[in-house]
């Protein structure tokens, strides 16, 4: 069926089997193409029912349907022209894993990061109003995302305005991994509901089925139910917010569903409805484990398997395995984690210390000061989020820790390229933002030795630091690894005299690959890998400057902000040549991709550097610095 739907006109010409077939035909298709190029599985298959409904009842790209996040929009895209691609879904030039709408119309919004969807609602219907449209905007918004600040923001306004708008709760119990929070307790107590639900199918089973009398029961239960739904279920969130409630609603019952939103579609007024899916809904192994198979790598459907199993433990496994055995001896380490515990790494905290480790959920900004406070009261609290996320707390970093000195120590995983995640998880804007930042101490690690002495170092300073590292692993000789000895100090690669190429965190792997490409064209190569980024390692840099060979710089990063230019700065304060180059991402979005093929579009990988090298050095073209 899905070959024969090239808009959302085509979904509203089927009859209620046709949709039954239609959403097990939905779930095979992303169950197949996740398993073979990865995503997010668990979310898309619990919105199977909830998105046809959508598209069956509003007229989208007119209407505007936000999905919250983003990660959720595998069956929208499927049943919104999209299908004949959906086999390159996170491919190099493949279609997006999040909404883009540069690849289609129908999505009206770039998302990618959590709490933003009810927003940008509220700022559509503002537009529709005063530019005389008419059309409607729905926010689709998980749980997990209503932890985070934006939206009770964003509710606030929108309730006390009155705009028209629609927010569907989709209610799984889970955000990533399972939800905190005092809203997450409120909408467990909404789940009553899961009793009215099974209440009200059973009331009408009973009344089909009484002769004569059966039927006009059944349509005055149907009339009164709102009535006695109050009973089992009374919202005071909500409706204190200015919204009107709906729900709770079997999320998997298209037909309710439908129906609810055909009825709402008519208000004039803020809408919410609540309602609830089981994540992972369709596949056994996901429904058993929707934490493990939210983002999950390509894996084997019969088993639920992952194809491609590491060797070895991340950056972020090894950060928290080290930090868990420094906790032993000093008790006032703890780690404050945005929704993303076991995605850092620090799923075993949970278990083995569960009293030192603080999941606020998605509010990154709060994290931020609360882990200032802790600082404040005596403990040395790690805060362990992502560098993309890390963004969206760039005040609090900056006012509420360095400002006052405080000794919060940032560990920032998924710096760098994040592959098929996309440009709104790439993590190229770290740099910029920390060192501008006074007092901050910012490391950039190539190995996980370097990890573990940077922690060791931040840990006895009496200030804030940052230590940023990618998702992937370094795949380092023995030998390499002896050189990368220094957390503090830059270590040399490899030796040269010709020029030097000076290299962040693991792309220094590049930068050992390019010297050895060099060195069969003549050219000698100087390899540094730079650990310690601020304060710069004077020691070693000043005495490169003075011998006056052309330096170059290497990064996975945005040149603008990132360790190129905080290193050129430098060199113009204190009357040293500046780099020859700086390569570095130029001034763009990156899109979604293997990190191979993003390092050979932004000119980051071995042949280009060592090219461009080999021409600057030859003189052939102008500096570029």
């Amino acid at each position: 069926m899905l070959e024969r739907i090239h808009s959302p006109e085509d979904l509203k010409k089927m009859d209620p089997g046709q949709l039954e077939s239609l959403a097990g035909e939905i779930r095979s298709e992303i169950l197949q193409t996740v398993s073979r190029n990865g995503g997010h599985l668990a979310s898309n298959l619990g919105v199977v029912e909830l998105t046809i409904a959508l598209l069956r009842v509003f007229s989208p790209p007119e209407d505007k349907i936000l999905f919250d996040v983003g990660h959720q929009c595998y069956v929208y895209k499927l049943l919104t022209g999209r299908y004949d691609r959906f086999s390159t879904l996170r491919e190099w030039q493949g279609i997006s894993g999040f909404p883009q709408p540069q690849e289609s119309e129908y999505d009206p919004f770039t998302a990618g990061h959590a709490s933003t969807s009810i927003s940008a609602a509220v700022g559509l219907c503002r537009s529709r109003d005063l530019l005389h449209q008419d059309y409607h905007v729905i926010s689709v918004v998980g749980d997990g995302a209503l932890t985070g600040g934006m939206c009770y923001e964003a509710l606030n306004d929108a309730g006390s305005s009155k705009e028209p708008m629609i927010v569907i709760v989709n209610d799984n119990g889970m955000s990533i991994s399972g939800n905190t929070g005092a809203l997450s307790k409120y909408l467990t107590y909404m789940r009553v509901s899961k009793g009215w639900i099974n209440i009200k199918k059973g009331i009408s089973s009973v009344l089909e089925h009484i002769p004569l009398v059966g039927q006009p029961m059944l349509k005055a239960f149907t009339g009164a139910k709102d009535h006695i739904r109050n009973i089992f279920v009374h919202d005071k969130y909500f409706s204190a917010l200015g919204f009107r409630y709906f729900g709770p609603i079997d999320g998997h019952n298209e037909a309710a569903l439908e129906k609810t939103l055909t009825r709402v579609r008519t208000l004039r007024e803020p809408v919410v409805i609540h309602i609830i899916t089981q994540k992972g809904h369709g596949y056994q192994p996901a429904e058993n484990q929707p934490d493990v198979y939210h983002g999950i790598p390509p894996f084997y459907v019969e088993s639920g398997a992952v194809r491609r199993l590491s060797s070895k433990k991340s950056f972020g496994h090894e950060a928290a395995r080290h930090l868990l055995d420094k906790s032993e001896t000093d008790q006032r380490i703890a780690v404050v984690c945005a929704a993303m515990t076991d995605g850092t790494g620090f799923a075993d905290w949970k278990q083995r210390c569960p009293d030192r480790i603080f999941d606020v959920g998605i509010a990154e900004e709060h994290a931020v000061t609360m882990a200032a406070g802790m600082a404040k009261g005596g403990l040395r609290p790690v805060a362990a989020i992502y560098d993309t996320f890390l963004q969206r707390a760039y005040d609090q970093m900056l006012v509420d820790v360095c400002q006052q000195k405080l000794p919060v120590l940032f560990l920032m995983d998924r710096a760098g390229f994040s592959g098929p995640d996309g440009a709104t998880h790439h993590g190229l804007f770290g740099l910029s933002y920390l060192l501008p930042m006074p007092d901050m101490r910012v490391y950039c690690p190539a190995c996980a030795g370097q990890l573990t002495e940077a922690i060791d170092y931040a840990l006895r300073q009496d200030g804030p630091a940052a230590i940023r590292y990618p998702r992937s692993e370094p795949h380092w000789t023995e030998a390499d690894e002896a050189l990368l000895r220094d957390a503090e100090r830059w270590n040399v690669l490899r030796e040269g005299s010709d020029c030097a190429l000076l290299s962040v965190g693991t792309i220094a792997e590049e930068a050992v690959q390019a010297h050895g490409l060099l060195a069969g064209e003549g050219i000698s190569c100087r390899v540094y890998s730079c650990c310690r980024i601020k304060p710069l390692d004077t020691e070693t840099l000043e005495p490169l400057l003075k011998e006056g060979i052309p330096v170059f710089t290497l990064e996975e990063h945005q040149k603008t902000g990132g360790f190129g230019t905080y290193l050129t700065l430098y060199c113009q304060q204190h009357h040293f040549p500046a780099p020859v180059h700086l390569f570095a991402v130029e001034d763009r979005f990156v899109p979604h991709g293997d990190r191979r093929e993003l390092l050979s579009l932004c000119g980051l990988d071995a042949a280009a550097v060592a090219a461009s090298i080999r021409r600057l050095m030859n003189g052939k073209t102008e500096n570029h610095t």
